[in-house]
């Protein structure tokens, strides 16, 4: 096994002067287009806009844009909010093999540092392809088992944006290497916080864009640690997944495949384990006209945390329907979307959807798990008040490698979750800007 933390900063390194091939840079547009597209909504909403209240006193003096409230400030503060109203309302986007959303705390953090220092656009996004490589390599090294007590989006992504924050700050690739280090004890977010009530499952993209940035900071800047602080037997690995990690798995292809070439963009406002039961019923219904108040029953076999995760029959809060398979489905049912809409107050008390959600349920299917997290698949079975049984195997999910969602799609996905957050021409120009402009994004009116 190569040293893992050094072979992650090493390529990190490279990642600041190697040649960036045009699906590469294309990827990184996209990656950036869609961070704002899932921000900006989130920067209307709790816990985001108390955030901008409890922390005011803290915001410090700085470039770095809060698209929170669209005022200047030190980065750390930029990062800390703009990365938790990123991972409010669902869209940010996953490395599905690794069970991680990379941008939210990443791309927070770059974009927070590199405002600040003004840095070139091509700096930035070869910050962000670095963050990428280092993070879902991380993930991939430590899941699925990870996955059991820990949040990867808090703990991996502080590390991916330490990664990007060292490299906007001129970083050596041994100082990389300790900001790595140096993240890897700042990592934190459990997963009660992610499955249960409450506001903290945001902030675990938030803390982990700040202690990122606290990290690669303070790395750039000569502060070291442990470098084997990734693959010791009391490092970060052994601490949070079932071994010292699978570093084979993780550095397999690094150097000639990098991770932003293979993201999932979000399709769907909710939790990605429930997109296969989704994306299956949208073709089952297409291919057999089964009309709503025909159906009796809908079960979805899918792998264990389809109903570790989502099976959550009565939901109470938007927090909790973004993670019920019941709830998601028959909003889907009724609307043919799920999107910002279907978790206003409004549908989460709507009776039609409250009956249909009666009729879900949904099981763990053997041979489905066993090809998780590689592939995300979902078997939907409906049953109709003339006894009718209609089956359909999802073998894919709408927006991953395998089908991916078009440039057109992602910018009517931008268009849709971004209307009326900010003026419509400042919203063309941030759009015009990422994916064909040569400086940074523009900044809120």
């Amino acid at each position: 096994m190569n040293h893992p933390i050094e072979r992650l900063a090493s390529s990190a390194d490279e990642w600041q002067h190697r040649p960036l091939a045009p699906e590469m840079e294309w990827a990184t547009r996209r990656a950036l287009l869609d961070w704002f597209a899932t921000t900006l909504p989130g920067t209307r909403h709790e816990p985001a806009t108390l955030l901008s209240q409890a922390f005011a006193a803290t915001r410090g003096a700085g470039k770095a844009v809060c698209y929170v409230d669209g005022l200047h400030s030190a980065p750390r503060y930029a990062a800390l909010l703009n990365a938790t109203a990123s991972h409010t309302v669902e869209f940010d986007d996953i490395f599905k093999d690794g069970g991680y959303h990379p941008g939210s705390s990443t791309i927070a953090a770059a974009l927070a540092v590199a405002q600040n220092t003004g840095v070139s656009r091509e700096r930035l996004h070869r910050a962000i392809v670095g963050g990428y490589e280092v993070g879902c390599r991380i993930a991939l090294a430590v899941q699925p088992s990870h996955y059991t007590f820990w949040h990867t989006s808090a703990t991996v992504g502080t590390i991916g944006a330490a990664v990007s924050t060292a490299m906007l700050l001129g970083a050596s690739r041994q100082q990389i290497a300790h900001a790595i280090a140096l993240a890897s004890s700042f990592a934190g977010g459990h997963q009660q916080n992610l499955q249960g009530e409450g506001m903290a499952k945001p902030l675990h993209a938030g803390h982990a864009a700040d202690a990122g940035l606290m990290a690669g900071m303070a790395a750039a800047h000569g502060v070291t640690a442990s470098l084997d602080s990734l693959h010791a037997p009391n490092g970060f690995a052994a601490a949070t997944s079932d071994s010292t990690g699978n570093w084979e798995v993780a550095l397999e292809g690094i150097g000639s495949w990098t991770p932003i070439t293979r993201m999932t963009i979000k399709n769907h406002g909710c939790c990605g384990h429930i997109f296969p039961a989704l994306d299956g019923l949208k073709v089952l219904r297409e291919r057999e006209g089964i009309p709503i108040e025909r159906i009796q029953s809908i079960h979805i076999e899918g792998y264990g945390a389809t109903y570790s995760m989502c099976n959550r029959p009565e939901p109470v809060s938007a927090q909790e329907a973004r993670f019920s398979i019941q709830y998601c489905i028959a909003v889907f049912l009724i609307t043919g979307k799920v999107r910002l809409q279907a978790f206003e107050r409004s549908m989460l008390s709507d009776a039609r959807v409250r009956d249909l959600m009666k009729r879900v349920t949904v099981a763990e299917r053997e041979d489905i798990a066993a090809q998780y997290p590689a592939k995300r698949m979902a078997n939907i079975i409906v049953m109709t008040d003339d006894g009718q049984e209609y089956h359909h195997m999802q073998r894919v999910r709408k927006g991953d490698p395998e089908e991916p969602m078009s440039d057109d799609e992602l910018i009517e996905k931008y268009d849709e979750l971004t209307a009326g957050i900010l003026s419509q021409r400042r919203l063309e120009e941030i759009k015009n800007d990422i994916l064909w402009g040569d400086g940074l994004p523009a900044e809120p009116e």
